[in-house]
């Protein structure tokens, strides 16, 4: 089974445009350290960066070019489909799907998840469903079978801009897994969603030299050096998509649906 990462990427986010091309250690930039750390998986056999038509995103094909990696170009909001036309370009089955906002995926537990999907018949798998990891360790794996139905039936801006939030949902439709983390740990959040977040992730960079960073080594340094904690921002983790649920709103009052049943999954990522 041949493992291809696609990393939904864009400089055009509302809170932090560009956020990708921040330096984390002087050097590298925050999407340097996602790849990085991909390529550390003993899994992943290619990465492919999707990414928008948009003009400002010129600078992402620049990006993959120069680091000789493969990419896509779809729509900006509705990232179901840029994933689907992705795959479909590619001929990609399964599809591990990474955002490129979490510099410190770690590629062991990312492993996990590919494997629990290798050694079974699930549609779907992540570890995310039930938030056991830190946000920012996520993996997502599903077939191009499940990425299919979602692209035709998925109607809501939501799901559409969130990619698997139909899969989650629809229990009785997708058979799903999710990898829990054997030990019990705080639910920092450890992604670029705002300026105020680079403190905190650069002390981190700057703190832990070995490669591949591992989530492990993360909470070590926590535990040694707890004044790096004051650093944390502790913004509402699913602000993004809450902020989606508004349009969902808007488009079930026009179409006239059973808001209570759509909105009955309160996603976790």
């Amino acid at each position: 089974m041949e493992i291809n990462a696609v990393i939904q990427v864009r400089t055009g986010s509302t809170r932090f445009p560009s956020k990708i091309f921040m330096e984390l250690n002087g050097k590298n930039t925050v999407l340097d350290y996602v790849i990085k750390q991909l390529k550390f998986s003993k899994k992943i056999k290619n990465i492919i960066l999707a990414t928008t038509t948009q003009k400002q995103d010129e600078k992402i094909i620049e990006y993959a070019k120069k680091n000789d990696l493969d990419y896509f170009r779809g729509k900006e909001l509705d990232v179901l489909d840029r994933y689907y036309k992705c795959a479909k370009e590619f001929s990609l089955d399964p599809i591990l799907r990474i955002t490129s906002d979490a510099p410190f995926l770690d590629p062991t537990i990312i492993d996990e998840v590919i494997e629990k999907y290798e050694k079974s018949n699930y549609d779907f798998v992540s570890n995310n469903m039930i938030r056991t990891y830190p946000i920012g360790i996520d993996a997502e794996i599903f077939s191009m079978k499940a990425l299919e139905k979602t692209w035709k039936e998925a109607e809501l801006p939501s799901e559409r801009e969130h990619v698997t939030s139909y899969m989650k949902k629809k229990k009785n439709v997708f058979k799903n897994f999710n990898l829990k983390n054997n030990s019990k740990i705080p639910i920092y959040r450890l992604t670029v969603d705002r300026k105020e977040d680079l403190e905190f992730l650069r002390r981190i960079s700057s703190k832990i030299s070995k490669q591949p960073i591992l989530l492990k080594n993360i909470l070590d340094l926590f535990e040694k050096e707890p004044d790096i904690l004051k650093l944390y921002n502790n913004i509402d983790p699913v602000e993004g998509y809450n902020k989606s649920l508004i349009n969902d709103k808007e488009f079930l009052k026009n179409s006239g649906k059973n808001i209570e049943e759509e909105f009955s999954f309160k996603e976790t990522i």
